[in-house]
């Protein structure tokens, strides 16, 4: 298929102008004012927020802001875990027509300068006691900061109080102007429009400092609507938030989509207890990031491990019997299939999802970097299908994604209805429609520089059309920045190799290092948890990451996962040597983005006579 080839998504018969996110949640309030729309857990219970309540608090709170000194169109940046606060911030500030501008939580307080500074935050939404001490710390190098609200005020008491806010009195100065002037607080509250931008989201930053991207409700708006004609979500359902909120596929998951379909949105404590907290709500939607699904994969191994036993026995003959069902989409399973499969999930595979939390699943989602053929197949045999997808920020974070389990393996579908996607002759993925951003703010450079004349939003990622059961569907292959040339004139896709040797439950980071070098070589992080479980059973004796990386047996049990990495690779992609990383990557180090994703320029620099000595 040529590179001029183009896919438009079919024709919806949703209407796509439909009403922008402020207008969706009070249409739930109105109809549906006492169902449980968030639950967040407080002290081991989960607490429900009705949808009544949902709009009361944000309303509120958005007049409150205004009584701050907020003005229409101004952003204001929120510094904190998932949390329902986050969302009523977010959805507050659209009802007066402000912007939410997500900061990490991990962000260092040098990146939260910059973000802050970046965005022209007059006010800022901090969780807690350590988000407030960032912001106190760089506070006289921003001039447009005027007011700072804390959620958890919790450690405060002796802080100077000047432009310090709770979030809870600010929700009560909102109450009360409403109260006072209803009028006032009705049109001050005038909704958006379609064509306002409702979003600022950060870039990554993966190859330099974060960009703002400017996002318009119906740019969003047109996203969820997509990704919810795959998803088939509705006020049944119940979804997991627990990825940052900064990033655009969380917000696609615990905000666009629930406010559209009026399904159930539960804040896990943490991305640390995300696996317990799947357990107790075995959600029927649950969208993961590929390391996510690899550390439930190793989680799986490292428990089965322990077991020992006729549960690890169990375990492996029906792996080994079903590996003929991990080709075939479930659909399509024959009778014997299906009664095969049926014996095993009574005996083993019921406990391994009970044990992730994924036994109730409908829709699984995999998106935000390539994931490995075997994480799919692995899932596919227990039960989970996997689904791909594609997006980015600057396209409102849904673009693509596979409508069933018979899509190819490696796939990530077709545009969802609106979108148009084509491939440049250098194989580039370009994209057109409503879900392009609006530029990014303060940088009209960047923004010619990522959408041309006619609209198309180039991309940086590089792909192919691949053949689908309903037609061609995309198949990506790498960033165009990061795909390799060997000194012999081979071309190397990392990512393919990086994901192999991610698959391993003792590995957590691969970074391949192949460009204008002899061969393929990697620096390899273990995966502390699962590696460390490996060395009790074993009684090795270590005491914290360094010294178990400096175990002989280690760097062996390593050396044995990259050889079956290998096995499966062409000749030129092997790795032919490897390097323990001696520290786990960190976003504060500049080593990896808020989001986890390797920063490999930085890599190269940090461990340039690393990587030279290597080749030496």
């Amino acid at each position: 298929m040529d590179a001029s080839h183009t896919v438009a998504g079919a024709r919806s018969t949703e209407d796509l102008k439909s009403l922008p996110l402020p207008q969706q949640l009070l249409h739930w309030a109105r109809t549906r004012p006492n169902a449980v729309a968030l639950r967040q857990k407080e002290f081991g219970v989960w607490q429900p927020v009705t949808w009544a309540e949902y709009a009361d608090q944000s309303r509120w709170l958005g007049l409150g802001l205004l009584q701050l000194g907020l003005l229409r169109g101004q952003s204001v940046a929120v510094l904190s875990e998932n949390c329902r606060e986050w969302v009523f911030a977010e959805l507050g500030v659209a009802m007066v027509g402000g912007i939410t501008a997500g900061v990490y939580p991990t962000s260092p307080a040098s990146e939260v300068e910059y973000l802050l500074a970046l965005s022209d935050a007059p006010i800022i939404v901090c969780e807690d006691q350590e988000q407030l001490d960032k912001v106190l710390s760089v506070r006289e190098r921003l001039p447009q900061l005027r007011a700072i609200v804390v959620i958890d005020p919790r450690g405060l008491r002796r802080y100077e109080r000047e432009g310090l806010h709770d979030f809870s009195d600010v929700v009560a100065l909102g109450k009360a102007f409403e109260a006072d002037d209803p009028a006032g607080a009705g049109a001050a509250c005038a909704a958006p429009t379609l064509d306002d931008i409702g979003l600022m989201v950060f870039t990554s930053g993966s190859t330099g400092r974060p960009k703002a991207a400017m996002m318009s409700w119906r740019g969003l708006g047109t996203a969820a609507r997509g990704l919810n004609t795959v998803l088939g979500c509705s006020e049944r359902d119940s979804l997991v938030s627990y990825l940052p909120l900064c990033h655009v596929a969380e917000q696609m998951f615990s905000i666009h989509i629930p406010l559209a379909t009026g399904a159930v949105v539960n804040f896990a404590e943490s991305l640390r207890t995300v696996q317990e907290d799947l357990r107790e709500l075995s959600p029927q939607v649950f969208f993961g990031v590929p390391r996510i699904w690899e550390k439930f994969h190793a989680s799986i191994q490292t428990k089965l491990r322990e077991a020992a036993g006729p549960r690890l026995w169990l375990y492996q003959r029906a792996m080994d019997s079903l590996q003929g069902n991990a080709a075939t989409a479930r659909a399509r399973w024959s009778l014997g299939q299906r009664v095969l499969w049926a014996f095993w999930y009574v005996l083993i595979l019921r406990a391994l999802l009970n044990f992730v939390g994924l036994r109730r699943c409908r829709v699984a989602i995999s998106s935000g970097a390539p994931i490995a053929p075997e994480i799919l197949s692995f899932f596919r045999l227990l039960g989970v299908p996997i689904r791909e997808a594609y997006g980015l920020t600057e396209a409102s974070g849904a673009t693509t994604m596979q409508r069933s389990d018979a899509s190819p393996v490696g796939s990530v579908g077709v545009p969802y209805p609106g979108i148009e996607v084509r491939l440049a002759d250098d194989g580039e993925i370009l994209i057109h429609g409503d879900v392009v951003f609006r530029g990014y703010f303060k940088n009209e450079e960047a923004t010619r520089e990522s959408i041309d004349d006619q609209g198309w939003l180039h991309t940086g990622d590089v792909a192919c059309w691949v053949d689908g059961p309903d037609g061609p569907e995309l198949r990506i292959i790498d960033r165009k920045k990061d795909i390799m040339i060997t000194a012999g004139g081979k071309n190397i896709t990392p990512s393919e190799i990086e994901n192999g040797l991610r698959f391993s439950p003792y590995i957590k980071e691969a970074i391949v290092i192949a460009d204008r070098r002899r061969f393929v070589s990697a620096l390899v992080q273990i995966d502390f948890e699962s590696t460390s479980a490996w060395a009790e059973q074993l009684g090795l004796v270590y005491t914290n990451f360094r010294s178990l990386v400096d175990l002989p047996a280690v760097r062996d049990l390593v050396q044995r996962e990259v050889d079956q990495v290998n096995a499966r690779m062409p000749q030129v992609q092997q790795v032919r040597k490897f390097h323990l990383l001696t520290k786990e990557l960190d976003h504060d180090d500049g080593e990896v983005t808020a989001t986890m994703k390797v920063r490999r320029k930085s890599i190269a620099e940090k461990y340039a006579q690393t990587i030279e000595d290597i080749y030496a």
